[in-house]
């Protein structure tokens, strides 16, 4: 058996030709806090078209990359996914070794890091009534801890961060599709997103906006059953003093940021508006948002966390 702490070997007989007009196939690495849904993301992504491997030793990151470059099938034109896993011994030295040496190569591989907060992840294990891969002998959040400590560097240094913790699987799912529909088409693709500050705000947040500012139609009899997606509610929130001057403000800040991104080619961002539930004024103003805000360079879509909690 070999030995799983021995250094990644090389076996590119050559690197990526720089010249080859074909370019490269798109690159992620998927990781993150174990519970926090990267087989959910897998699976969107396989559905997606992507070419997962899942449970991926970092070591082997480099071959998986030559096989889609010597491939005689298509699998050259698949966009692949990597899902790595912090069980693997000397996991972040490994990871770090062979995305340098990925980079080194031509390819620049997508870090990917799934997260939750300890409460959400503490509630899924013990749902599904599993140990925590890190707990050993001690208790559930102890494991928990242990890999945050572990992974703390990664999570700093990943290129997208996405917090599961108020998402159901559907809610993750509609969230992801639209981040790695691929390549062609707008540069940066920008999420935003209604949450209520009841339930935390969003880890994954690039901006974060309160709407708690703007008077609250949970206290409207007739409007409380409703929600920010209905045309009476939406009319209440936008007739507000300031409401209007929100969202023209909002969109002038945005125009030199989302420029200065697509510049840096940053290709994912969020932007987060809370109100205390997250049914109400938050979805609305994100719903006006994501109007005000279309533009053929950047795509955006409105994913509203905590809609249907209450």
């Amino acid at each position: 058996m070999s030995d799983p702490e021995a250094p990644a070997v090389s076996v590119l007989a050559e690197p990526p030709d720089p010249d080859d007009t074909e370019p490269l196939p798109e690159f992620v690495i998927l990781t993150g806090m174990s519970g926090a849904g990267r087989s959910t993301v897998a699976n969107v992504l396989e559905d997606m078209g992507w070419f997962v491997v899942d449970n991926l030793p970092p070591q082997l990151l480099r071959q998986l990359a030559e096989l889609a470059m010597t491939s005689a099938s298509d699998l050259r034109q698949m966009r692949l996914v990597a899902v790595v896993d912090v069980r693997t011994r000397g996991f972040f030295d490994h990871l770090a070794g062979a995305t340098q040496a990925l980079a080194e190569e031509g390819w620049h591989p997508t870090v990917v890091f799934l997260d939750a907060t300890d409460e959400a992840l503490v509630r899924r294990f013990e749902s599904v009534r599993r140990p925590h891969p890190l707990q050993g002998d001690g208790r559930l959040l102890d494991g928990i801890t242990a890999e945050r400590a572990r992974l703390a560097d990664l999570q700093a240094e990943a290129d997208i961060l996405i917090d599961t913790s108020g998402l159901n699987v559907h809610q993750l799912a509609r969230k992801v599709g639209p981040l790695f529909a691929g390549s062609t088409g707008p540069s940066l693709r920008l999420a935003v997103m209604s949450f209520g500050f009841k339930y935390g705000v969003p880890l994954d947040a690039d901006f974060v906006f309160d709407m708690r500012f703007l008077p609250n139609p949970f206290w409207i009899p007739e409007l409380r059953s409703q929600t920010g997606l209905d045309a009476d509610v939406a009319e209440f929130v936008m007739a507000q003093s300031g409401a209007a001057e929100f969202i023209d403000r909002v969109s002038d800040l945005l125009e030199p940021v989302t420029a200065g991104y697509r510049r840096e080619g940053r290709r994912y961002a969020t932007l987060a508006v809370g109100c205390t539930g997250g049914k109400h004024r938050s979805v609305a103003i994100c719903e006006e948002l994501v109007r005000r805000l279309a533009d053929e360079s950047v795509e955006i879509f409105a994913v509203h966390r905590d809609l249907g909690r209450e």
